[in-house]
């Protein structure tokens, strides 16, 4: 539906996690694929993640949270409506990631997708993430700095704003023109007309993020956990030393389960195919027995796999895949794992692994019936 006008390895030698870029007509003859009155009504949703910035009769930054039952803040200039993870929630808006996913599934965040008023934004800020800024209906102003020491504040409880700085990108984007911004570059939009854009977004877990959740799998998950003894020991001069192999041993202890890469792989597969943002989860009523599966393909059905579902493998591992925050064991259908999760889009190649292959069959009928795949 959306083909992406850039040459890829040029792309990611010189501007991936380098320097920002512009896209000039990124996507030709871009046609929005969503409306802002579809975008309004997903801001009104419980499960919806939304926001509403604007400036106040003083001037002063404010954000309030969604659900939303009016908008009379998006009449006046100034306004700018967020909606994240709409891949979840819009099948059409969901196609804007395929063209990126030259960067590998896991990285991929979500689609966020603005609305704004003349003027509208939120604000000059540095994300903690790699974004591409696709720009739809109307026009706006970009303004993009140096990766420098900014210093950040509060400019709102819900906002985090940088101090001025100097652009090396200041550029008005029209309709298919894309902003490639990457992690730790400044920079501020603001609408110049009514103005949708759409923002990609890659995540990229941290030291602490990926600390605390190995610590809380290995808390869940291993009950007989390995102690500190020292059943050698020797009377000592300095009972307040510890010694170096005291130190080694406690560090030995405490990286037991996590010697190896390979280790592991059950907790970040999980971690990393965990949905962040509520799934639009629908398991078909009745369920589908592997019969009605089998039929479907025949007849030349598609399944499509639910937006913003995470679905991986590891190349270290063809016994495992992991989708949404679950681990799945396809040690007698590898190919058909490694299929379902490189794909958003599965069809006839479907049946030369499920016509031959119970525990395969057995596996992708699970899985239609949680709702994680769907017939088109």
């Amino acid at each position: 539906m959306f083909e992406l006008n850039l040459e890829i390895n040029h792309f990611l030698d010189t501007y991936w996690q380098k320097k920002p870029t512009v896209i000039k007509q990124g996507f030709t003859d871009f046609i929005d694929p969503i409306l802002p009155d579809e975008i309004a009504g997903l801001a009104m949703e419980e499960e919806v993640e939304s926001r509403l910035v604007y400036r106040d009769e003083k001037q002063q930054w404010q954000a309030e949270c969604g659900p939303f039952e009016s908008f009379e803040k998006l009449e006046n200039d100034g306004a700018t409506l967020l909606i994240q993870a709409v891949d979840n929630w819009h099948e059409e808006a969901q196609q804007l990631i395929r063209p990126f996913r030259f960067i590998p599934n896991w990285r991929i965040d979500d689609l966020m997708i603005s609305y704004s008023t003349p003027k509208g934004g939120v604000g000059p800020h540095i994300d903690n993430y790699d974004v591409f800024i696709i720009q739809g209906l109307g026009k706006r102003h970009w303004r993009v700095g140096d990766n420098t020491q900014l210093s950040e504040f509060a400019a709102h409880g819900a906002l985090k704003h940088c101090e001025a700085f100097e652009a090396i990108i200041d550029v008005e984007l029209e309709p298919g023109d894309i902003l490639y911004i990457p992690v730790g570059f400044p920079h501020e939009g603001y609408a110049v007309e009514p103005s949708m854009n759409y923002s990609v977004g890659f995540r990229a877990p941290d030291q602490n993020d990926l600390l605390s959740s190995f610590a809380d799998h290995q808390i869940d998950s291993n009950e007989n956990a390995e102690r500190y003894t020292d059943r050698v020991m020797q009377q000592r001069e300095k009972a307040g030393r510890v010694e170096e192999q005291e130190l080694q041993e406690l560090h030995r202890v405490m990286l037991a389960n996590c010697a190896t890469p390979k280790q592991l792989i059950p907790w970040i597969g999980k971690m990393l195919s965990d949905a962040k943002h509520d799934l639009d989860l629908a398991p078909p009523e009745p369920a589908h027995s592997k019969e009605e599966i089998i039929d479907e393909l025949n007849n030349g059905a598609q399944f499509m796999r639910l937006g913003g579902l995470r679905a991986l493998y590891f190349e270290q591992d063809s016994e495992s895949i992991f989708i949404n925050g679950e681990q799945y064991n396809v040690s007698n259908c590898s190919e058909l794992g490694q299929l379902l999760c490189d794909q958003d889009e599965v069809a006839g190649e479907l049946l030369n692994f499920l016509n031959d292959d119970e525990g395969g069959l057995a596996l992708f009928t699970a899985l239609v019936n949680k709702g994680y795949w769907y017939a088109l």
